[in-house]
């Protein structure tokens, strides 16, 4: 098994005992076995010694929602309402969207994650096999479902589910376990309560989380009221689906009766801040949430609601729009928002051995580079991170033990390639 040492390095492990470390850390296969201030072993003991000066090391970012293939419509529709911009843009020309579509515009999706230091994602959309392969291609972390939009006949929900739990069984553990599946009605507006009800049985029967849209806008709340007599939280209680492990994304419009029933059933939230704030869907009360005890982490929604899948981005904004909307400069940290971006992000998918530098963890971790302006003077690297820099800074990304990201440059896919047949099918869309 092969072992490397990092050396000379600055390691921010979000571990509360020792949240910064001058040092050096050891990889073993793709297990972090040691981390701290001396090397272990002697200098020729390791396979791959790399100088780690002037970098900061850090836990890989984890985005806990989104739908990457729609990076093909980034600019395709903005400034416009949610329900406006699903009917009249993104669903017009998602229904045109082939499996080579799905490939495109989630592998160049995947690029820029890795780029930006995401090291893990979650994704709900269709074809997703296609999403799959792009995940064990490109080495990154997954945890994937098939969206269902329920709007339709019996029979074509019938299929929907069918396919959607072929896709969970065969990928569940798959790429040397990178790669885990949900179940996933789309949301309580898209789904009628008795398929709700259908998938809820079939994650029981999988054993296996739900991942659901939730809470996202003000008119969402009151159309649920008016056609069932029920807002989202309670609607979804009564159908059953908090009886499986949940993550919800953007629980924006929250009571706090919601609020505390979300912590009963532990319900995990997606908080969206850039995709929320452009959509004007709303701020998520993530102060009053992570002081009841809700697990919340960042997701950055699809590329055409925000426009980037830069979760440094999101990181920055948890910890600042909070600050602005209570006017209480304390609300959400610096460090609590980088907690919710890598550390709390991981726990929200269930993987209880990523998201920070400790021995035992996986291997999951980028590199910044700091020797910058925008990280001077040396006071405090968790300030910099999250109010200084920018995904450009990443250098170096390193997933499940296997280098991914070199100097910059994407060492698992083309990124030429992946540009070009991105272009390739968005001209293709539109022209239809």
């Amino acid at each position: 098994m092969k072992k490397t040492i990092i050396e000379n390095g600055t390691f921010l492990t979000m571990n509360e005992e020792a949240p910064m470390i001058q040092g050096c850390m050891v990889i073993e296969g793709n297990r972090i076995t040691y981390i701290g201030e001396e090397a272990p072993l002697p200098a020729g003991s390791y396979d791959e010694r790399i100088d780690g000066s002037g970098k900061l090391f850090m836990p890989g970012l984890v985005n806990t929602h989104g739908h990457a293939a729609m990076s093909l419509l980034r600019g395709y529709g903005d400034d416009m309402a949610l329900q406006v911009w699903l009917q009249e843009k993104m669903w017009p020309m998602e229904g045109k969207f082939t499996a080579q579509d799905v490939r495109a515009g989630t592998r160049l999706s995947v690029l820029e994650m890795l780029k930006g230091g995401t090291t893990t994602f979650v994704d709900m959309y269709d074809h997703m096999n296609e999403v799959a392969n792009a995940a064990v291609e490109s080495g990154i972390r997954a945890c994937l479902t098939r969206g269902v939009i329920g709007l339709c006949s019996r029979e074509v929900q019938d299929a929907k589910l069918a396919e959607a739990i072929a896709f969970a069984k065969n990928w569940h553990g798959q790429a040397d376990g990178r790669i885990t599946t949900m179940m996933s009605p789309h949301s309580p507006y898209t789904c009628p309560p008795d398929y709700i009800e259908r998938i809820v049985q079939a994650a029981h029967d999988l054993n296996l989380p739900i991942h659901t849209h939730m809470s996202e806008t003000a008119r969402e709340v009151q159309e649920n009221v008016d056609q069932y007599g029920l807002r989202p939280v309670a609607h979804l209680e009564k159908l059953g689906v908090f009886s499986r492990p949940t993550l919800v994304a953007h629980g924006v419009h929250l009571t706090d009766e919601e609020i505390e029933v979300l912590k009963r059933y532990d319900v995990r939230i997606s908080h969206n801040p850039g995709s929320n704030l452009k959509l004007a869907s709303g701020v998520a009360r993530v102060p009053e949430l992570l002081k009841a005890g809700v697990l919340v982490s960042l997701g950055t929604d699809g590329a055409a609601s925000n426009n980037n899948l830069d979760m440094l981005e999101e990181v920055r904004l948890a910890a600042l729009i909070h600050k602005g909307v209570s006017g209480d400069p304390v609300a959400v940290s610096a460090s609590e928002a980088l907690k919710l971006g890598t550390l709390d992000g991981a726990r929200s998918i269930w993987l209880d051995d990523v998201g920070a530098l400790q021995q035992g963890m996986k291997a999951d971790f980028i590199a910044l580079d700091i020797d910058q302006p925008h990280f001077y003077p040396r006071t405090n690297f968790i300030s910099h991170v999250v109010y200084s820099a920018v995904s450009k800074d990443v250098t170096d990304v390193c997933i499940d033990g296997r280098w991914v990201v070199r100097k910059g440059e994407c060492l698992t896919m083309d990124e030429e390639k992946v540009k070009f047949e991105a272009q390739q099918s968005f001209e293709r869309l539109t022209a239809l």
